[in-house]
């Protein structure tokens, strides 16, 4: 996991619950997840305009 020890991931993740609150998290997990699929979709070229208009 780009050479990051269990410690180091364990101490971002403790270091996120700090920064953000444990209510917060979910939502800014969840915008990541879409920024990432979004980024992957434009570098494939799998941008469908029907799909966008839904949206």
């Amino acid at each position: 996991m780009f050479g990051l020890g269990w410690l180091e991931v364990g101490l971002i993740v403790v270091a996120a619950v700090f920064l953000f609150g444990p209510k917060r998290l979910p939502e800014l997990g969840s915008s990541l997840g879409k920024s990432l699929r979004g980024l992957k979709d434009e570098l494939q070229g799998n941008s469908d305009p029907e799909e966008t208009e839904d949206e």
